[in-house]
């Protein structure tokens, strides 16, 4: 049997939001239905900021930023408005990193300054300089200097586990 919705249906979740039932792969890239693809993130996930930056860590060196910035977006989502940039600028750099290794330069490069300047305009406005111990100027000028990579070198796909940046200086 034929396990993809019909031409004019959508895969819906338990509460009727539309989600793709499509495996993906390690970037987060659709697959043939009945592939096997890589488990996906759960959505909403009401972590503390410890552990979501373990857990967001742990997918990037595993070469999955795309699923650590599904990590991050629940963070965002689900933690204080006061927050909500530092996480949302740290999505944007997974984001950023995933783009790269997909090979789109212009994209990644794009996203990767964007969540560079979101999370160091959030440590100005906060006046916070690690939050949480994120090393938020090493991300910055990591951030800068992959984005420089991608646009220097458009043709190149980065390999996203040897990319993936530290998180903090220092484990805590």
């Amino acid at each position: 049997m034929d396990d993809r919705p019909g031409e004019w249906s959508r895969d819906r979740d338990d509460q009727g939001r539309a989600r793709s039932a499509r495996p993906r792969d390690g970037l987060g890239r659709p697959l043939p239905y009945g592939a096997a693809g890589v488990e996906r993130q759960p959505e909403g996930v009401v972590r503390s900021p410890d552990a979501t930056v373990a857990e967001a860590q742990r997918l990037l060196d595993a070469g999955m930023p795309f699923h650590a910035h599904e990590v991050f977006e629940d963070a965002w989502k689900s933690g204080p408005a006061s927050e909500a940039e530092l996480w949302r600028g740290l999505a944007q750099l997974a984001v950023g990193l995933t783009h790269g290794a997909r090979g789109n330069a212009k994209g990644g490069a794009r996203l990767l300054l964007r969540g560079a300047n979101r999370i160091r305009g959030h440590t100005e406005l906060t006046g916070e300089v690690c939050p949480y111990g994120i090393d938020v100027a090493g991300l910055v000028v990591w951030a800068r200097h992959l984005a420089a990579r991608l646009e220097e070198e458009p043709e190149r796909t980065v390999d996203a586990a040897a990319a993936s940046p530290r998180l903090r200086s220092a484990p805590r």
